[in-house]
């Protein structure tokens, strides 16, 4: 593998791009069941991207219905070296407005009720996770954002809540007060955990479209005004997705040899379905 190869993981429609050289549909099936759509294969220039609509097209899926063990798994199925996760996000400071973007370093994980690993039944592993975002995929992106016309914030925490409903005004102020808390959403956990486990260098374009219900000079978040805002930032991720596609990431990262000291069942003690699950990821290595 000479080049890297990228997923891009986001709302319906991003697949439609301007310039983009739609090559195939790939149904994938994958041990975890049906991922959330077919993968949508595209070129643009001689990068390789693979679209993957989050939630279905058509919205189908809600945060806590998403399969995200079938997402990350079919795209590493298909090559992928790297995932670039563009999320919607409410903002939880002042200066970062609806229509911006926060490309954020760090997550705070909310959820409760999803499956967060692959890594189960008669194998495990304990990947390491301080570092969340792959830095060089990130770096990437944050010079994609420089040649398109929007503001871009880097760095921060990302804290992801179960949802499908907003946060009640007594959470969003908690999250607050939490130290470097950028934005809110509901997707990129376990999503990111498991590209870690995938051995998937992962970073998130997160795009602002609202002050969740904190702020007191703005209405508590409706789905109408995260709609209005969420179609001009499809607009501004587009963009963003076509120049990281001219200028991609290299490959050296350490995401992609995560697993390499990870797994502690022994070789002999691993059970033989769960070692068929993992395959795909665990076969360069003896376990």
């Amino acid at each position: 593998m000479s080049k890297a190869i990228i997923g891009v993981i986001g709302g319906s429609g991003l697949y439609a791009i301007d310039g983009v050289d739609v090559v195939a549909e790939h149904q994938v099936e994958t041990p975890f069941g049906a991922p959330s759509d077919a993968l949508i294969e595209a070129k643009i220039g001689d990068t390789t991207l693979f679209f993957l609509p989050r939630h279905g097209r058509g919205h189908r899926f809600s945060p806590s219905e998403i399969n995200y063990r079938a997402n990350i798994w079919a795209l590493r199925k298909v090559g992928c070296t790297d995932v670039l996760s563009v999320s919607a996000v409410g903002s939880m400071q002042e200066h970062i407005a609806p229509g911006d973007v926060v490309l954020p370093t760090q997550f705070i994980d909310r959820t409760v009720g999803r499956a967060r690993t692959f890594f189960e039944g008669g194998i495990v592993a304990h990947v390491g996770f301080a570092d969340p975002i792959s830095e060089r995929v990130r770096q990437a992106t944050i010079a994609a954002c420089k040649k398109v016309d929007v503001t871009a914030h880097e760095g921060g925490a990302y804290v992801c809540i179960e949802g499908p409903q907003f946060s009640t005004r007594a959470e969003s102020a908690l999250f607050r007060t939490w130290p470097d808390v950028k934005v809110i959403g509901m997707t990129n956990m376990p999503e990111a955990r498991l590209a870690r486990e995938a051995e998937l260098a992962y970073a998130t374009l997160a795009l602002v479209t609202d002050y969740d219900c904190w702020h007191e000079e703005h209405d508590a978040v409706t789905v109408d005004a995260v709609i209005a805002t969420m179609v001009k930032n499809v607009a501004v991720a587009k963009q963003v997705i076509v120049e990281l596609a001219k200028a991609p990431p290299s490959l050296a990262c350490e995401s992609h040899q995560a697993l390499r000291h990870a797994v502690m069942t022994h070789g002999d003690a691993v059970d033989p379905a769960a070692r068929a699950r993992v395959a795909l990821f665990m076969d360069k290595y003896s376990v």
